[in-house]
């Protein structure tokens, strides 16, 4: 079974680059460009792994995984933080509200797709 991972970013450019990073990869992957999208796809689908970013529109992300980690029926997805707000403070603000990674922008897609495959074995 194909896993499926959800990239939650308002910066286009960097979705569909990661989009086609993880396609060549062999995931599935959906993409929301702002935190309410992304939370209502992440209820509707149940990614594997979730990568969101912080600094979104309409919720940010510390905003979603904070729900997501809230909800017993969500609370298993894996999320990576991926994000430019690479501050210790946000950092562990990230890790304590239940992020099982934080990847600062920008990244070396090599460590994305290494953190992805750890995360999902």
């Amino acid at each position: 079974m194909t896993q499926h991972i959800l990239i939650v970013d308002d910066e286009k450019n960097i979705a569909i680059s990661v989009d086609y990073l993880l396609r060549r990869e062999g995931f599935e992957v959906s993409v929301a460009h702002d935190g309410e999208e992304g939370l209502k796809l992440i209820k509707s689908l149940q990614p594997d792994l979730v990568l969101l970013d912080v600094m979104m529109p309409k919720l940010n992300g510390f905003e979603v995984c904070e729900a997501v980690k809230r909800d017993p029926a969500l609370s298993s997805i894996r999320i990576i933080m991926l994000t430019a707000k690479g501050r210790d403070a946000e950092k562990e603000k990230g890790l304590t509200l239940g992020a099982d990674a934080y990847i600062t922008k920008p990244f070396a897609t090599r460590d994305l797709v290494t953190q992805v495959k750890a995360l999902l074995e």
